[in-house]
């Protein structure tokens, strides 16, 4: 793991290291998801967060029918026209 020193503003705005920034692909003025785990801040791009849902949900749902979207809407007209 690397590590470096930062400060956090008087206005609360953290600094993130460019070599940092760069290593994982975050330019300036870039969109992050920051995550709170415990006492651990976790940084991370939105482009990142977007992949790793998309494979996660293809894990998921890869030779599964009954994961697809038509199976999801049409499970939700049976539920609607039994109500």
């Amino acid at each position: 793991m690397h590590s470096a020193h930062a400060k956090v503003s008087d206005a609360g705005r953290l600094s993130i290291p460019a070599d940092f920034r760069k290593a994982i692909g975050l330019e300036r003025g870039g969109d992050v998801v920051v995550e709170l785990d415990g006492r651990e801040l976790r940084i991370r791009t939105v482009d990142e967060v977007i992949d790793r849902a998309q494979e996660i949900t293809h894990r998921l749902l890869s030779g599964k029918p009954e994961g697809t979207l038509d199976a999801f809407l049409a499970e939700r007209r049976r539920e609607a026209n039994t109500e």
